[in-house]
């Protein structure tokens, strides 16, 4: 049984990973799109100001590296997840956002996003962990190395 058990774990990680680098995509994009957009062109079917609307496209921008780069460099892997809940929490917002506006046909996209991201959260926590590299020095211990 440990060889299904590492099969599951390998499978569980090329689906995570798949998923982080699509909603890496999706979420620099979005934010992106709302860094260059003029503030007229934000416009949606509930107002809010173009301050805030330009500090969630500097989240979700950061959150897209975040979901990735931690992880693909595992240096402070433990990013990932945050990264991921971050972005389910902004998406989640945004789900409530254009219910409240009365667009319900558009409000499953932002949902499935959410729920993808709590998904890597979840997934980089408990299922397929990420490592950081071995051999960092660690506080306490006077700039030496730990042995791999």
């Amino acid at each position: 049984m440990p060889t299904e058990s590492i099969t599951r774990r390998r499978t569980a990680n090329r689906v995570l990973w798949t998923i982080q680098g699509l909603l890496a995509l999706l979420f620099l994009f979005t934010g992106i799109t709302k860094l260059v957009l003029p503030a007229a062109a934000l416009e949606g079917p509930v107002h809010f100001p173009t301050a805030f609307l330009r500090f969630i496209g500097v989240c979700e921008a950061l959150g897209a590296i975040g979901l990735v780069v931690p992880s693909l460099l595992r240096i402070l892997p433990v990013l990932t997840p945050l990264a991921a809940c971050g972005l389910a929490i902004i998406t989640t917002g945004a789900t409530v956002v254009t219910l409240m506006g009365g667009l319900f046909s558009m409000a499953p996209l932002p949902f499935v996003a959410a729920l993808l991201a709590a998904w890597v959260a979840y997934g980089r926590t408990r299922i397929a962990p990420i490592a950081a590299k071995s051999g960092r020095s660690t506080p306490g211990q006077g700039g030496r190395t730990l042995a791999a």
